[in-house]
């Protein structure tokens, strides 16, 4: 500890002398893609934003891949043998390390969920399956199999509903698709305790979608038809049941929700475009069209034009977009948070150089590891100075 007092010591003086000429880091907006690479699509994103999986377009086979995006660096993700069809890549445990998706041996073939890690590589669910969540720790996932499926530790338990979306921290909540209901599908939510719920319809309306549950299982999100048949974006508790989320005029879907059911993201259409932008929703701002919050971060040309997913922790969010610069469009990750800023609060102050300081020595704190600014895998020497040139930005 009295080493890196005595660095922190010599740092702040650095620091204040650097302090009128270091530039202040606000977001970051990354593009996911590759010469040879085309259509790329972020599903999911892991709790400290190193890594992001979804699939992308092969162009010399045209064929799309799964693919695992970790610390800048993109990965095709290998299926257990060589095949011919497509496959994607759905979501991911808290630390990255657990990928789940589906692939297809040929066009024509069911598709086969899978699991992956470094470890073992991409092991099989069996055909016909498909695999869309996974818990925090990478042992439950849901998706389908005959009905929607439940996999512990590799062991199925088969719903008595259509699809499963998503899955809580614990996997103890799953959510999803009921099979249709009078020719109308419906939004689920399955605990042992109750078994599958009907979630119901938006008032007066028709077809509901559950597609993402927050980490406590409390908030539902996903899409309906109101009573006007506009499809909508919705946002589920048991306190306020089915809720419709405010648009950009147009049909929208909420894909993605945080831990505490708080930030919900998708994608709705604007009237004045006639096209669909990604967007966010919160309490106190409502919707926001993530194309005006962040327009700094785009260059002319660029849009982002839907959210899949956001972190436990609303930082970061990923999905599709258009780079003008690469004139396709690709996959994208965007920390919504300034550089440096270690609670999120926006301004990077002594609070953020303490949680750094307190962390020091260590990958950081948690599933979110804030404290390493710079994601290098330790927090250290470099992430203090990262706080120290940014001192103050924001507040």
């Amino acid at each position: 500890m009295r080493t890196v007092v005595g660095r922190l010591r010599w740092m702040l003086a650095l620091g204040m002398g650097l302090s009128a000429i270091a530039s202040i880091h606000a977001q970051s907006l990354t593009w996911i893609g590759g010469d040879g690479l085309s259509s790329g699509l972020a599903y999911a994103v892991s709790a400290d934003g190193r890594t992001v999986v979804g699939q992308v377009r092969v162009n010399s086979i045209a064929r799309d891949r799964a693919f695992r995006w970790h610390n800048g660096a993109l990965q095709i993700i290998q299926m257990p043998v060589m095949f011919d069809g497509n496959s994607s890549a759905r979501g991911v445990s808290a630390d990255g390390s657990v990928v789940v998706g589906f692939w297809s041996p040929r066009l024509t073939d069911s598709e086969q969920g899978f699991v992956w890690t470094p470890q073992t590589g991409a092991q099989s669910l069996g055909s016909p399956s498909r695999a869309f969540g996974v818990s925090a720790d990478g042992r439950v996932v849901v998706g389908e199999r005959s009905g929607a499926a439940r996999w512990v530790d590799g062991t199925v338990q088969v719903l008595s509903a259509r699809t499963a979306r998503a899955a809580s921290f614990d996997g103890a909540v799953v959510v999803g698709i009921l099979a249709p209901v009078s020719n109308q599908l419906r939004a689920f939510r399955w605990t042992a305790q109750t078994g599958v719920q009907n979630l119901g319809t938006l008032p007066g309306g028709g077809n509901s979608l559950a597609l993402a549950v927050s980490w406590d299982g409390a908030t539902v999100v996903g899409r309906a038809f109101n009573a006007q048949n506009q499809l909508r974006a919705f946002r589920w508790t048991a306190q306020t049941g089915m809720q419709e989320l405010d648009t950009l005029g147009g049909d929208s879907t909420a894909w993605g929700v945080s831990a505490d059911g708080s930030i919900v993201v998708g994608e709705s259409q604007r009237t004045d475009l006639q096209s669909y932008r990604a967007c966010r929703w919160t309490p106190e701002a409502g919707v926001q069209d993530l194309n005006e919050v962040y327009a700094a971060l785009l260059s002319e040309g660029s849009f982002l034009l839907t959210a899949q997913a956001v972190s436990p922790d609303g930082r970061y969010i990923v999905g599709s977009g258009y780079n003008a610069a690469a004139e396709r469009y690709e996959a994208f990750l965007l920390d919504t948070w300034r550089f440096g800023d270690t609670n999120g609060d926006g301004c990077i102050d002594d609070s953020d150089l303490l949680n750094v300081l307190f962390a020091f020595g260590t990958p950081g704190t948690g599933y979110t590891r804030h404290e390493d600014i710079n994601k290098d895998g330790v927090v250290d020497d470099a992430d203090l100075l990262s706080v120290l040139f940014e001192f103050g930005g924001g507040c």
